[in-house]
């Protein structure tokens, strides 16, 4: 199965709120303001200290509501705590070929990032159809997507870094578009 079943995940959430949690407390206000938008997906990105507590509160409070996913997996280690914290995908901004190997291994759903040509190559090689298309706003955007569009036939991406509530729907209707990342939808 390509990524532990991503492309799923991505095909059912289209839209994914990232956020990044400072208080623990913050977590019940964040899942209520995305439930309020018939959201049930979070990204909660590994950018604050209490960023595992507040993934483990997600999972135990509202694991039955959302589809939990942990955001900025930079390391093994981080891998190895989305598997014995039982997240349900994995997203990386970047993409080596060991990352890969070891997001492979740990069955967790996953989605390497990406931004470059080379980059999307060197995820062709290992065997990703689906990326992380980040910071989309530093890297061309739309029009970065619609070249890629051409070039790189199969390839789905998930753009995050720029998307709003006025050009989300411009990224969903390209071809090569599954779902769209964004804070936007827990503020």
């Amino acid at each position: 199965m390509i990524q532990n079943g991503i492309a799923a995940i991505l095909e059912k959430h289209q839209l994914i709120p990232v956020v990044t949690v400072n208080d623990v407390n913050e977590v019940d206000t964040i899942a209520k303001t995305i439930l309020s938008r018939s959201i049930n997906c979070v990204e909660v990105t590994l950018r604050s200290s209490v960023a595992w507590d507040a993934i483990r509160v997600f999972k135990e409070k509202y694991g039955d509501q959302f589809t939990v996913g942990v955001g900025t997996v930079l390391t093994e280690e981080d891998v190895e705590r989305c598997f014995t914290n039982n997240v349900d995908f994995m997203v990386s901004p970047g993409l080596t070929q060991n990352m890969v190997k070891i997001m492979d291994a740990s069955n967790v759903p996953f989605l390497p990032g990406v931004a470059t040509p080379s980059e999307i190559i060197q995820a062709m090689e290992l065997g990703c159809e689906y990326l992380k298309f980040f910071p989309s706003n530093l890297f061309g955007g739309l029009e970065a997507l619609r070249t890629y569009g051409k070039l790189y036939q199969g390839i789905k991406f998930c753009p995050t870094g720029g998307i709003c509530s006025d050009n989300y729907k411009d990224f969903l209707a390209l071809d090569n578009v599954v779902a769209v990342g964004g804070s936007w939808l827990s503020e």
